[in-house]
């Protein structure tokens, strides 16, 4: 396995073993689509510029995303309606995992990013990274800011403002980082 920016999961387990386990345990289709052990890529794309007791939560669900719409780090899939169906799986154990830690704003703020990234996609619009690297850097912060930036990407189509405000939160490099990582991954 290609070990880079690994974190620890709360089972004391590796974040990329905890999310490729507990998949497997949940479904054999789920195990099937696992990569071969050195063939996954333990590369944590947005989490690094959040709070690191949400990794867990953030990776799976952007693995999830990148089921649906780029190459997942972990799963290969034997066909697009399983690559669905995974992503799909993978979203919701993710929200279930953050949820877990009681703060509502959290997943107020994945659902609108999820929303977000949806209507960019269908609407074949770039800015899903800038969304999901603000997303993480503020999460669950209700920094008013934030909706104004989203909002300025939903219908103006300027990623400015959300790129200027995760920036400024995580860091002109840890945010280029992030976004070159993920331009890598998605579709």
């Amino acid at each position: 396995m290609v070990e880079s920016n690994d974190q620890t999961a709360p089972e004391g387990r590796g974040l990329w073993e905890t999310i490729a386990s507990e998949a497997e345990r949940e479904s054999p289709l789920w195990g099937a689509a696992l990569r071969p052990e050195p063939e996954r890529e333990a590369l944590a794309v947005f989490s690094p510029l959040g709070a690191p007791e949400l990794s867990l939560g953030l990776e799976t669900i952007y693995e999830g995303y990148l089921l649906h719409y780029g190459r997942p780090r972990l799963f290969a899939p034997a066909d697009r309606d399983a690559a669905v169906l995974l992503g799909d799986y993978l979203y919701a154990h993710g929200l279930v995992r953050v949820a877990r830690l009681g703060r509502v704003a959290v997943i107020s703020d994945l659902a609108e990013l999820i929303s977000l990234c949806s209507q960019l996609r269908a609407e074949r619009s770039p800015g899903d990274g800038v969304a999901w690297a603000a997303t993480v850097a503020l999460i669950g912060s209700g920094d008013e800011h934030l909706e104004t930036a989203r909002a300025a990407l939903r219908e103006s189509r300027d990623p400015g403002p959300l790129t200027r405000l995760s920036e400024a939160v995580a860091g002109v490099e840890p945010v280029a980082r992030a976004l070159a990582l993920h331009r890598e991954r998605v579709e």
